[in-house]
C-alpha cells in the first residue's frame, strides 16, 4: 500500500476514534458512531504488514477516542496548577496512549481471523468489545465510557444494558453502528437492500422494545423523603485549613432549610468535608454537638468521609467511608458504615508510592497515606430505610457491582446511594459522563439510584436511569427533596451478569465457524490464502 494511502487510512482511524467519543455527554452527537464503521474501513484497507498496520490503526482509532473520553484527567493537576499544572498535558498523552493499547491489541486480532462481511462485522463487534471488557477488568480495571454507554441513558436504546449489561450493549453498539461496511461490500443492489433492512430491523426493535420498558416503569414513589445536598465547595479552596467552618456550615444551613415535609435522610456527598472526621466526631466536640442540633430526631445522615482507623497489627489506616448517621436529641448514633472498596490508581493509592513521593502525586489524594480498601461490599441496613448498596464514586464504573454485592449477601437491595467527589473532573465534560454512566448501573440492575456531588450533577435516578424531578447541575448550590423512586423486579442482567455478553461472543464464532480457512489460518500461525480480491485487496 502506497505510504499517502496507508496514512490516510491512520487518519481515518484516528477521525473514527474522535467521532465516536462524541456521542458520549455533554456532546451528545449520535451520529459520531458512525465512526465505528470508518475504523473497521480503515482496519480493511490493504498493507504491505496488515498486522502492524492494523494494530497501528487500532491505536490510533484509540487515542482519538480516549483523548476526548478521557480529557477532564487534566482537571486534578490543575487544582494546585502552580505545583501540579506542567503534569497535565503528560497524564493525558498516558492516559489515552495506555488505553489505545486495548483498542490496538482488539484490531490486530480482527485481521489475524482475516474474516470479510457479516462474519468479519460480527468479529469486529466481539474483539473490541472483549478487549474492552478487558479494560474493565486488568490492573483494577477502568471502563470509562464504554462504547455501550454511548447512548443517553434513559432513551429506549440504552435499556438494552438491562438484558446484556453494558458489555453486551458494546458488542450491539459496535455490530450496529459499523454495519455500513457490511451494507456497502460487495455483491447486488438487492442484497445490500436487505442488508440495509436487517440492521434498520435490530435498531427499531431494540428501541420498541426499551420504549416498552420505559413505559413500564415504577411510577409511585413510596419509599423515604430523601433530601440531597450540593453545597458547591470549589475544589481548589476547599482544603485550606481555614475554610474548614464556613464549609461546614454551609453543609449544616443546607441540611437544615426548611420544606414541607422532613426528610428521612440526608445525603452529603463524597469527601464533603476537608478534614479526616474522627476528631470531628469525637465525643463532647463542638462540630458533633452541632451537627446533632441540626438532624431531628431518628433523622439519619448519610455523609461521605475520610476517617481513620487502627487495623488488626494496630497500624493507622486511612478509608474513603460513607457514614450513616442518626439524631438522638443532643448526640449522634452510627447507624452504618461502608469503606470503599475499588480506590482509584494514582487518586486513592500509588501504585508506585515512593515515586509518588518524589514528584509530589501524594498530594494530590490530601492524605498522608494511601486509602486502604475495605471488605467486599454488601447492602447496608439502616433502621427506616430500605436496604441500599453503597457506591462511592468511581465504583459507579463498574458494571455487576451492585449485582455482586448482592449475592455476597443473598438479598438484593432495593436502591443504590451512590455518593462522589466530581469536582475533581472540573465543569466541562467529565461530571456529565460520570452521571451517565451512573444510570447505566440503574437500567442494568433495575433500580433507583440517589445521586450526591459537591458541585455537580446531583439527582435522582429511577429504575430505568431517567432523573426525576430537579437536578443539580455544574456549579449549582442547593439541595433536592424527593421520595425515594421504587424498584422494578430483577432484570435479566441482574440474573445473569454477563453470561448473556458471552453468549454473544459466541454468536460472532459461530458467524465464522463456517470460515474453516480462518481456523486453519489461526492454527498454522500463517497468512491466510485468499483466492479473490476485490480491486481495493479486500476479500469479498
Amino acid at each position: 500500500m502506497p505510504p499517502r494511502a496507508s496514512a490516510v487510512a491512520g487518519l481515518a482511524a484516528l477521525a473514527g476514534g474522535v467521532l465516536a467519543a462524541l456521542a458520549f455527554p455533554p456532546f451528545g452527537f449520535l451520529p459520531g458512531l458512525a465512526g465505528f464503521a470508518l475504523v473497521l474501513r480503515a482496519l480493511d484497507r490493504p498493507s504491505a504488514q496488515p498486522l502492524r498496520a492494523a494494530a497501528a490503526r487500532g491505536a490510533l482509532a484509540g487515542v482519538g477516542y480516549f483523548s476526548v473520553s478521557v480529557v477532564w484527567v487534566v482537571e486534578p493537576f490543575l487544582v494546585d496548577e502552580r505545583t501540579h499544572g506542567w503534569m497535565a498535558p503528560f497524564a493525558l498523552v498516558l492516559m489515552a496512549g495506555g488505553l489505545s493499547l486495548f483498542w490496538a491489541a482488539a484490531a490486530a486480532l480482527w485481521r489475524r481471523i482475516g474474516a470479510r462481511g457479516l462474519p468479519g462485522l460480527l468479529a469486529f463487534a466481539a474483539c473490541l468489545s472483549g478487549t474492552e471488557w478487558l479494560r474493565g477488568h486488568v490492573l483494577t480495571g477502568f471502563p470509562w465510557n464504554l462504547p455501550g454507554e454511548a447512548w443517553p441513558a434513559g432513551s429506549p436504546l440504552s435499556q438494552g444494558a438491562a438484558l446484556v449489561g453494558a458489555y453486551g450493549l458494546t458488542w450491539v453498539t459496535l455490530a450496529l453502528c459499523a454495519s455500513p461496511v457490511w451494507i456497502l461490500g460487495p455483491g447486488t443492489p438487492r442484497r445490500r437492500f436487505a442488508r440495509a433492512a436487517a440492521v434498520a430491523g435490530a435498531f427499531l426493535s431494540l428501541h420498541a422494545w426499551g420504549a416498552t420498558r420505559i413505559a413500564a416503569t415504577p411510577q409511585a414513589p413510596t419509599g423515604p423523603v430523601i433530601r440531597i445536598v450540593q453545597a458547591d465547595i470549589d475544589q481548589k479552596t476547599k482544603w485550606r485549613p481555614e475554610n474548614l467552618p464556613g464549609i461546614f456550615q454551609t453543609y449544616l444551613e443546607l441540611s437544615a432549610r426548611p420544606s414541607a415535609v422532613r426528610p428521612d435522610l440526608v445525603v452529603w456527598p463524597e469527601g464533603a468535608l476537608p478534614a479526616v472526621i474522627n476528631d470531628l466526631l469525637a465525643p463532647g466536640s463542638p462540630w458533633r454537638a452541632a451537627l446533632a442540633r441540626t438532624l431531628a430526631p431518628g433523622q439519619l445522615l448519610a455523609m461521605g468521609a475520610n476517617r481513620a482507623d487502627m487495623d488488626a497489627r494496630q497500624v493507622l489506616t486511612y478509608h474513603n467511608s460513607l457514614i450513616l448517621l442518626q439524631g438522638r436529641g443532643e448526640d449522634l448514633a452510627l447507624a452504618g458504615l461502608y469503606d470503599k472498596h475499588r480506590l482509584v490508581p494514582f487518586g486513592e493509592f500509588m501504585p508506585l508510592g515512593d515515586l509518588a513521593d518524589r514528584i509530589g502525586l501524594r498530594s494530590l489524594v490530601h492524605m498522608p497515606e494511601d486509602f486502604t480498601a475495605g471488605p467486599p461490599p454488601r447492602p447496608l441496613r439502616a433502621a427506616g430505610l430500605p436496604n441500599f448498596q453503597p457506591m462511592i464514586c468511581y465504583e459507579a464504573l463498574f458494571p455487576g457491582f451492585t449485582r455482586a454485592a448482592a449475592r455476597r449477601a443473598g438479598q438484593r437491595p432495593d436502591w443504590i446511594l451512590n455518593v462522589s467527589n466530581d469536582a475533581w473532573f472540573g465543569r466541562a465534560s467529565g461530571p456529565w459522563q460520570h452521571l451517565n454512566m451512573a444510570r447505566y448501573r440503574a437500567i442494568e440492575e433495575g433500580l433507583p439510584i440517589v445521586r450526591s456531588t459537591p458541585t455537580g450533577v446531583s439527582a435522582v435516578i429511577d429504575s430505568s436511569g431517567r432523573t426525576v424531578g430537579p437536578v443539580l447541575g455544574l456549579g449549582a448550590s442547593g439541595v433536592i427533596d424527593l421520595p425515594l423512586p421504587p424498584p422494578r423486579p430483577p432484570t435479566p442482567y441482574s440474573r445473569w451478569g454477563d453470561l448473556p455478553f458471552l453468549l454473544l461472543l459466541l454468536l460472532s464464532a459461530a458467524g465464522l465457524a463456517g470460515h474453516k480457512e480462518i481456523f486453519i489460518g489461526l492454527a498454522k500461525r500463517r497468512p491466510l490464502r485468499r483466492a479473490r480480491r476485490d480491486p481495493d485487496g479486500a476479500v469479498p
